[in-house]
């Protein structure tokens, strides 16, 4: 259902129970314009018949096929995300659990609701996170960081921004890689097209991820009057709009294999058609491209061409992961907390050193767009004060090392007997049973995040087939939800 009221903010609701829909659109239908979807799918549906992203989103977890499990939910946080990096999602729970909020939080959510929730107190979550996006929104870069506000003085920086400048205003394709919440999209926009000869050129985006399969060739290549039913009148695409100008795909992973060959043409030769036409068209566009994926996988998977990857990634550019940005962590801190702190009107919160170093030792998952809405939660809850390690805690994905790709367990049994010794003697109770449980609770969870909640790809990760993986799944709720009975 979408409201027709569009001079509103937009705000899309998720939620499986009817009820809570009718409820919550009720009372917020009279400052924002709903939409409404009853499961990922049709979220997933809703979002690509629309032309705009809505600018808010309540999320429940508990979404099917599997209610009040969060594997739906989370899958979804991301989706939401790769369609539209902007938009501000609202997480809603019926677990108060803390590791689901953080594990959200961490994916990108930029807060946590318990049900039942109160329809004023969310009315106030969302007035508050409206405004400080329309404040993001307006926000003139830092004056004494570079023109896109990259802040950051590490080496990884320092190498994105001597990539950005030998790349800048060459005619060739180039490949951002980088994990979700890093910045892809800032280092396309600014960077590589308003800080170059091209910034009084027209600049195109289309998210690959956002857009109905059926879509992508008409939007990028335009359509002939007839070409399919309801199209009443010939329209250029993307690469004819773009002119000399810049063309960026975001999510070029999840460009449909039977296009792909369509893509390879126009980048080898600047050639393309209309859908439903013959007449040869030339595109002097530049293409610039983002992923999250490993691309090279993919080919090497039979998921994405091995001639369109190298056409592709004639320059490649890694955009850092805030886990290997040291010091910078400090400087994004300080640079979102003066930022919010003015447009709130307060006082900068501080961090005690405590808190402070584990805000350096925190591998941010979710990267930039995680620590940005941490900083907001800790301006709106602690204006003016000094955060402690508590606070600083109970905002962080505690499940952290068990996603972190910079340490595995050691393959030696006498080196694991080894840390199982310290930790015996560290620790007065030890369970065996729960121990591996949540280890194996730990590692599927990570899959799933790492395949954004498929099912399939997640049990390739893992070494085993899907069924195993399901019923893995299903033991492990089960076991674990006893072990939470009894205790």
């Amino acid at each position: 259902m979408i409201s027709p009221d569009t001079r509103k903010p937009s705000l899309l609701i998720v939620d499986d129970d009817p009820l809570i829909i009718d409820t919550l659109s009720f009372f917020l239908g009279r400052e924002f314009a709903i939409s409404t979807a009853g499961s990922r799918a049709d979220c997933i549906s809703l979002l690509r018949s629309n032309r705009t992203a809505p600018q808010l989103a309540l999320v429940d977890l508990g979404l099917p096929p599997r209610p009040h499990q969060p594997d739906e939910g989370f899958a979804l946080i991301t989706d939401l995300l790769a369609h539209s990096p902007s938009i501000k999602i609202i997480v809603l729970s019926g677990q108060n659990d803390e590791a689901n909020a953080r594990h959200a939080r961490a994916l990108g959510a930029t807060e946590f609701v318990a049900k039942p929730a109160d329809p004023e107190q969310l009315q106030q979550v969302l007035r508050r996170i409206l405004a400080y996006q329309s404040a993001e929104l307006a926000a003139a870069p830092v004056a004494d960081e570079d023109p896109c506000g990259l802040i950051g003085h590490s080496v990884p920086m320092q190498k994105l921004r001597a990539q950005i400048r030998q790349y800048g205003d060459s005619p060739f394709p180039v490949l951002i890689e980088g994990e979700s919440g890093s910045g892809k999209e800032i280092v396309a926009s600014c960077c590589l097209h308003r800080q170059t000869s091209r910034r009084d050129k027209p600049y195109f985006a289309l998210n690959c991820a956002a857009i109905s399969p059926t879509l992508v060739e008409p939007t990028l290549f335009g359509y002939a009057k007839g070409a399919f039913t309801g199209a009443a009148q010939a329209k250029s695409g993307y690469f004819e709009d773009a002119e000399d100008g810049t063309l960026f795909l975001d999510e070029i992973g999840e460009l449909p294999l039977d296009l792909q060959p369509k893509l390879l043409r126009v980048l080898e030769n600047g050639e393309f058609q209309r859908v439903g036409e013959t007449q040869q068209r030339v595109s002097r566009a530049r293409v610039i491209a983002a992923t999250n994926r490993d691309l090279r996988k993919e080919v090497r998977e039979g998921r994405f061409r091995a001639d369109l990857y190298h056409r592709l990634s004639v320059f490649t550019i890694n955009v850092p992961h805030l886990r290997e940005m040291g010091d910078d962590k400090v400087l994004l801190l300080r640079h979102y907390r003066d930022f919010y702190a003015r447009q709130a009107q307060q006082l900068p919160f501080e961090l005690a050193d405590e808190a402070l170093q584990r805000w350096q030792s925190y591998a941010f998952p979710g990267n930039v767009r995680e620590l940005r809405n941490i900083v907001i939660r800790l301006a709106t809850k602690h204006p003016g004060r000094k955060v402690g390690l508590a606070e600083i805690e109970d905002e962080l994905d505690t499940g952290e090392a068990l996603v972190s790709s910079t340490w595995l367990p050691p393959q030696d049994v006498g080196e694991l007997a080894e840390i199982a010794l310290r930790q015996l003697q560290q620790r007065g109770q030890f369970n065996l049973d729960d121990t591996l449980l949540r280890w194996e609770q730990g590692y599927i969870r990570a899959a799933l995040k790492l395949t954004h909640g498929n099912v399939s790809q997640a049990a390739k990760l893992l070494g085993v087939n899907r069924t195993t993986l399901y019923n893995r799944m299903e033991v492990l709720e089960r076991e674990l939800g006893a072990a939470s009975d009894a205790a």
